[in-house]
């Protein structure tokens, strides 16, 4: 049984942060919306959870590899440094104790406590469980535990944004909270309570680590989502502009109208042609295409991963029938929206609006 705290923790920062974890069901056209915080809009829909995860402790010299499970966030706490993370193109980038890092498109990468040291996948470290979720990994040769052993916890996590997926697309391969504590007075206490945690190993410590690995990992997205996104491009800067931001909210809140470039120019207050023309500049996609691969999207969300019959998936997206919805469905994602019942939910990614804006920044 997965230890627990007495709350429920399946949506992340819930309370305080206002990413609320909202349902399949389609936004209401009444729904109010901030003037100017079109992107902060985006977190009321995301999903963040650890799946696995493991405490780690080991003598150096080691290599660790990550990010097989392709289509999952990774999470990094450096309980006891220092160690290098090393990219799957080579770069590296020190880590010292008290750092967090997330990577939110996961992917290869591995914890060295020297560039020269030999590599192992974590799979093959013996393991023990510790709940429902937390594994135990202890590698000291010798059987005893010394003072320079590195002590790291480490996660595998879920993250979708909902229809907002394009976002994740564009973050940078690692978030890392460092560059965060000096504008969020919350985040130091929280990692010096996982550094406790994670090295005093007290009753229900592997529980509470899970949580504030969550919580941190969400704060860091939020982080980067209010200092601008970066310097990414293309879909956030189309969020960015006025006009085509109000066009783009309106189609995210309700994706099942009966949208036209006519309408959508008049939700952007200007004129069909310019509004064709600066939508194309800014996401590199047609509107009209933009609506259809957010509603293919969405469909493939709610179908696979919220168990939504596929008629209901349907009507709630605007088709009259299913039929028409299902060759929509095959023409853009190659195969009939049934697939997504066993595709599992990272393949709700593929063909997501955005998806070729990726930009490489730092929070």
């Amino acid at each position: 049984m997965r230890e627990t705290l007495g709350w429920p923790i399946r949506t992340t920062y819930a309370i305080n942060s206002g990413m609320l974890d909202r349902s399949s069901r389609p936004l209401a056209a009444s729904q109010p919306h901030a003037e100017g915080d079109l992107i902060g809009e985006l977190l009321h829909g995301m999903r963040l959870h650890g799946l696995d995860y493991r405490r780690i402790e080991i003598a150096p010299p080691f290599g660790i590899a990550f990010g097989h499970d392709t289509g999952r966030a990774h999470f990094h706490f450096i309980a006891r440094g220092p160690l290098l993370l090393r990219l799957a193109d080579g770069a590296t980038q020190e880590l010292a104790t008290g750092d967090a890092l997330l990577m939110p498109r996961g992917g290869q990468h591995e914890l060295l406590s020297d560039p020269a040291v030999a590599v192992r996948g974590i799979a093959s470290f013996p393991s023990a469980p510790l709940c429902g979720t937390v594994e135990a990994v202890d590698v000291c040769p010798d059987g005893t535990r010394r003072d320079d052993d590195r002590v790291i916890f480490s996660g595998c996590m879920a993250f979708d944004l909902g229809s907002m997926h394009p976002l994740v697309e564009m973050m940078p391969e690692v978030m890392r909270v460092g560059t965060l504590l000096d504008r969020y007075p919350e985040l130091p206490p929280m990692l010096a309570a996982m550094a406790r945690e994670a090295c005093e190993r007290r009753a229900g410590f592997a529980g509470i680590l899970a949580r504030l690995a969550e919580v941190v990992a969400a704060s860091v997205v939020r982080g980067w989502v209010e200092c601008g996104c970066g310097d990414a491009t293309g879909w956030v800067a189309a969020l960015r502009d006025p006009r085509l931001g109000r066009a783009l909210a309106a189609m995210h809140r309700e994706p099942g109208r009966d949208w036209t470039v006519a309408r959508l120019a008049a939700e952007a207050g200007t004129s069909r042609s310019v509004f064709a023309e600066r939508f194309l500049a800014a996401t590199g996609m047609t509107p009209l295409r933009y609506v259809t691969e957010l509603r293919m999207r969405l469909a493939a969300e709610w179908i696979g991963r919220d168990r939504v019959p596929i008629d209901v998936a349907a009507e709630r997206l605007g088709y009259a029938s299913q039929a028409a919805f299902s060759r929509a469905y095959k023409r853009l994602r190659g195969q009939p929206p049934g697939a997504a019942r066993t595709a599992g939910p990272e393949a709700a990614g593929a063909n997501s609006p955005g998806e070729a804006t990726r930009r490489q920044a730092t929070p």
